[in-house]
């Protein structure tokens, strides 16, 4: 990576940034393979997509907090980072929440409500940054995210392990996952009315 005289960075092209970019080309990868994982009829008949879609759901979301704090370890921190990273988030999860909606695994209520509040946050951030204001990511966020995450993976984990036909574990698993759903949910309303609590006075002004 190459930097001119005051240490500035010359290209967008981090290892950061290269991880990010990677996760979203591998996205409808992740996609392709859950789908052929089931028949038309919606029941799962190949272990092998079935796995591999778990695999890379699994990995992807493991690399959801490596770019960032890969390039924060680095100093490599990017305006095309900070546009990307986002993205790459969002698209990992609608991407599987879609699938699970498609499936029957998810209310449409549940992504309604999850995808509303993706947009409130980033239209509150687009009018914070446009006041210089900064609305940082707080502890109910993290949460949100960290749990999402985990329902998910628990979701295709389950899927791989029926593929398997080691059903009674699988159900066992898709219980705790969609409790999970039902606590990210949860979270994801709270965290939402946090965001818009946190910036009220960039807001109304008051």
């Amino acid at each position: 990576m190459a930097r001119n005289e005051q240490g500035e960075l010359t290209s967008i092209w981090t290892p950061a940034n290269i991880i990010t970019t990677v996760r979203i080309i591998f996205i409808p990868l992740f996609m392709y393979c859950a789908t052929l994982a089931r028949d038309t009829s919606g029941a799962l008949v190949s272990p092998a997509f079935a796995i591999g879609s778990c695999v890379l759901y699994i990995l992807l979301s493991l690399t959801d907090k490596l770019d960032g704090s890969l390039a924060r370890k680095r100093n490599e921190i990017t305006d095309f980072g900070k546009f990307l990273d986002p993205i790459a988030d969002k698209l990992l999860v609608f991407s599987a929440l879609l699938l699970l909606l498609d499936e029957g695994y998810v209310s449409i209520w549940a992504v309604f409500i999850i995808l509303f509040r993706e947009f409130l946050v980033s239209a509150l951030r687009m009018v914070a940054s446009a006041a210089g204001e900064v609305i940082a990511a707080d502890q109910l966020g993290k949460a949100k995210t960290a749990v999402t995450m985990v329902s998910l993976c628990g979701f295709y984990i389950a899927f791989a392990l029926e593929s398997m036909g080691v059903v009674s574990v699988a159900n066992w698993i898709l219980g705790i996952s969609g409790a999970l759903m039902i606590a990210a949910v949860v979270l994801t309303v709270l965290s939402g009315l946090q965001y818009f609590w946190n910036a009220r006075k960039i807001v109304f002004r008051v």
